[in-house]
């Protein structure tokens, strides 16, 4: 079955698309994500995630990751026309939040001790494993160790699965860095690359909406957990954050949001993580 969604092809640059007359981008300030959320918020996602959070022909945005930003900003008590959405790439999410140019960043953000130096994490919400992409015909790859002999491989700059290539793999295997996802998976369509890896949650929103062309293979070969980005030393947003994370798990609104989005790919629910208020 397809994923109701169509993927959107991804902006260029970073790129303002309001769901209404709400906040700016840039809100948030010295004052924390609790002062800021009383003027709107603005949220930093992805826009080319099948799935997990993507940026619909009509302007819409929908995914898992967008209903559990939706979520927390309804318990920070901001209603969804006031939320500014901005594109977070990999590479400019440490930045944008540092920045203040958005108050928190929900975008299959891997929680890592690197990012930690610059951000701060609510979470974790959501908890993923690394795969292999390949297309439709490809036999030779099945996972991980079978990417010898030069084989290309493509990942996103920046991006926790291709730092866990160059440390585990780089003898083995071309690493192609690409600027988002979804432009690694046009060069695999298109020939340009044999595998394209990132997490598996991802990897099969893509291949629901390319069944026939791609598939995924192999088992998952690192555990990672994806958290909320929120400002490093604003303890009190990220403590509120937390509670929201909590409440919808406990609620039942991550489950539903989960089959949602990702029902029709065929990923199996996972066991909703426990967050670690570090």
């Amino acid at each position: 079955m397809k994923l109701k969604a169509l993927i959107a092809v991804p902006a260029l640059a970073v790129i303002l698309a309001a769901t209404g007359c709400g906040g700016q981008a840039g809100s948030s300030d010295a004052k924390g994500l609790t002062a800021s959320a009383s003027d709107g918020l603005t949220i930093g996602i992805a826009f080319d995630r099948p799935g997990i959070s993507q940026k619909n022909p009509d302007g819409s945005f929908s995914g898992f990751d967008v209903d559990v930003a939706k979520y927390v900003a309804t318990k920070l008590g901001v209603e969804e026309s006031k939320i500014t959405w901005l594109e977070a790439p990999t590479p400019q999410r440490e930045n944008l939040i540092q920045n203040g140019q958005v108050d928190y960043v929900v975008a299959a953000y891997t929680i890592n001790d690197a990012r930690k130096e610059k951000v701060g994490f609510a979470g974790p919400y959501l908890t993923v494993g690394q795969s292999l992409l390949v297309r439709q015909d490809e036999t030779a790859i099945t996972g991980p160790e079978s990417l010898t002999g030069g084989k290309k491989l493509c990942s996103v700059t920046g991006s926790t699965p291709a730092q866990n290539i160059k440390k585990k793999y780089a003898q083995d295997v071309q690493l192609q860095e690409y600027d988002t996802n979804s432009a690694c998976v046009e060069a695999l369509k298109a020939g340009a690359i044999d595998a394209m890896t990132t997490d598996d949650v991802v990897l099969a929103g893509y291949a629901a909406v390319n069944q026939g062309k791609l598939k995924v293979v192999g088992k998952p070969f690192t555990k990672d957990s994806y958290g909320i980005g929120v400002k490093k030393d604003d303890a009190e947003g990220r403590n509120k954050v937390n509670d929201a994370i909590e409440e919808m798990i406990k609620d039942g609104s991550w489950a539903k949001a989960f089959e949602k989005n990702l029902g029709a790919s065929g990923y199996e629910m996972p066991t909703p993580p426990s967050v670690d208020r570090y």
